[in-house]
This record gives structure tokens, C-alpha cells and sequence, in this order.
């Protein structure tokens, strides 16, 4: 190596494994092809081509490590295989696959930006710590401009991607924001119902003119109710392991309870 170049300190076992396994991963990472290509293009020999993608990636890792005493070509590594140019059409590989990168790489003292460049970052010292920089789940969840009561009721919950308790703590935001608007006190459809009645509405959404007016301010009602019977009393009575959430649907029910608040933003007061 150049002695000019900064020398990069050794990346201990447990974290080249993880990076390995991130990259190598059986379904979602690097094709072997695109492996062996890549330990070339960064000048590392191939030392056991025949083993699975991750040991394969971790042999050649170790090897490069252990003769240069650095970890310079493993981060150059990285960087190549993540060269935003490579993902065009394929956005959703890249991020989860930057976002799992980062929380190893966390532990180093780096992060791995969307621009496929380095910035150094306090080092991780917790996994609570790795999780909150570089969760899959919240930047979804981001990219979908969700509204900010959603953050604020469900940080703990996106930390470890709890999906079940997120959608539960997203749904509690609601009440608690019809309450806020309206001073009431009681729950549920009650809640709902006496907020946003027709004859005497302590929240409005428009000026219930006409059929059109009443007909969108009542889809607002039963909308929140639908969220309630959907996912807050469900969420609130069973257990986890008899409620199942994939991300897929937290990011769908997050969505329409955004939707909401961003309808609440817009109150005629």
C-alpha cells in the first residue's frame, strides 16, 4: 500500500462476519459472479471461490487483512459493490442493503450515504445505538413523508422495528389528538363520534354545506373508526405472537394514519 494513505485499523471477527453475511446474503446480496468480479477490481485474491458467498467474502477479507495489518480494501470494497450506478431500478435493494451495512459499520466509526461515499460518525457502542442510525424501517417510513406524530408516538417502537407496537402506538396518536383538539375525555368510537357528529362537530373538516361536505367529513369519521376496529383494539387485546404485522402492512397502516393527521392539520377551527 501507499504509505501515504491513511491506514484504516483491522475490522474485528464479529464485525467483518456481519458485513459478510450483508453482502454474501443467500437471497439479497451479491451474486457470486459479482463477488469475484469486485475482489478483483479492488486487487484481492479470491482464496476460496468454491466456499458460500459470505465464508467466500470473509476468507478473502481475512486474508487481505492479515498480510496489510488494515482494512482499507474491505471499505473499498464495499464502496465499489455500492456504487449507486449499480442499483438503478433496484432503489429498495440499495437501501436495505446500505441500511444493514451501516449498523455494522456504525461500530467502526463509519456510514455509508445514499451518495456510495464514507462520512465518519461517532462510533456505535450499543446495538440500540446502531439500530437508531440505520433503521430500514424508519427510513421507509421517511421516504414516504409520513406525518411527524408518527415519529414522535413511535420511537422507541421503530427502533427495533417492532412493528406490532408501532402500529399500536400510531393509532393511540390519533385519540390523543382528537382529545388535544377537542378537550373531550372519553375513548374509541365515542371519542370519534362526538367530535366529528354532523349536528354539533367540535372538529370540522370543511364547512358541511351541502351532501358532498357531510359525506367527506363522515368518511373522515369512519376512517378513524376503521383504524380503531382495525388495529387499535386488536393490537390492544392480543397477544404479539397471535398478531402478526409484516412491514409491508405497518407501512401501509402508518400511511393511512398519517393520512388522518395530515387531514387534522387542516381544520376549520
Amino acid at each position: 500500500m501507499d504509505k501515504t494513505v491513511i491506514r484504516r485499523p483491522v475490522f474485528e471477527p464479529h464485525i467483518l462476519e456481519g458485513i459478510c453475511k450483508t453482502i454474501g446474503h443467500t437471497n439479497d446480496g451479491l451474486t457470486g459472479p459479482e463477488i469475484g468480479q469486485t475482489l478483483r477490481n479492488c486487487d484481492m485474491i479470491d482464496v476460496d471461490p468454491s466456499n458460500t458467498k459470505w465464508k467466500r467474502l470473509y476468507n478473502a477479507f481475512a486474508q487481505w487483512q492479515n498480510k496489510n495489518q488494515c482494512s482499507n480494501h474491505v471499505l473499498k470494497f464495499i464502496q465499489v459493490a455500492m456504487q449507486p450506478v449499480r442499483y438503478i431500478g433496484k432503489e429498495a435493494v440499495f437501501q436495505d442493503r446500505r441500511i444493514e451495512l451501516n449498523k455494522r459499520l456504525s461500530f467502526v466509526g463509519f456510514e455509508l450515504t445514499e451518495t456510495g461515499k464514507y462520512r465518519n460518525i461517532n462510533k456505535s457502542t450499543t446495538i440500540s445505538e446502531a439500530e437508531e442510525r440505520a433503521n430500514r424501517f424508519r427510513h421507509k417510513l421517511e421516504t414516504r413523508n409520513v406525518h411527524r406524530f408518527i415519529f414522535d408516538y413511535c420511537k422507541a417502537e421503530l427502533l427495533v422495528e417492532n412493528y406490532f407496537h408501532s402500529v399500536f402506538e400510531a393509532a393511540k396518536s390519533i385519540a390523543d389528538r382528537v382529545r388535544d383538539i377537542t378537550g373531550l375525555q372519553n375513548d374509541g368510537n365515542a371519542l370519534v363520534e362526538t367530535a366529528f357528529s354532523t349536528t354539533a362537530p367540535l372538529i370540522k373538516i370543511n364547512e358541511l354545506q351541502n351532501d358532498t361536505d357531510r359525506s367527506e367529513h363522515i368518511g373522515l369519521c369512519n376512517l378513524i373508526k376503521g383504524i380503531f376496529g382495525l388495529i387499535r383494539n386488536p393490537t390492544a387485546h392480543e397477544p404479539k405472537i397471535k398478531f402478526i404485522i409484516t412491514e409491508d402492512e405497518a407501512l401501509d397502516v402508518m400511511g393511512t394514519i398519517s393520512y388522518i393527521h395530515k387531514r387534522l392539520d387542516k381544520i376549520i377551527i
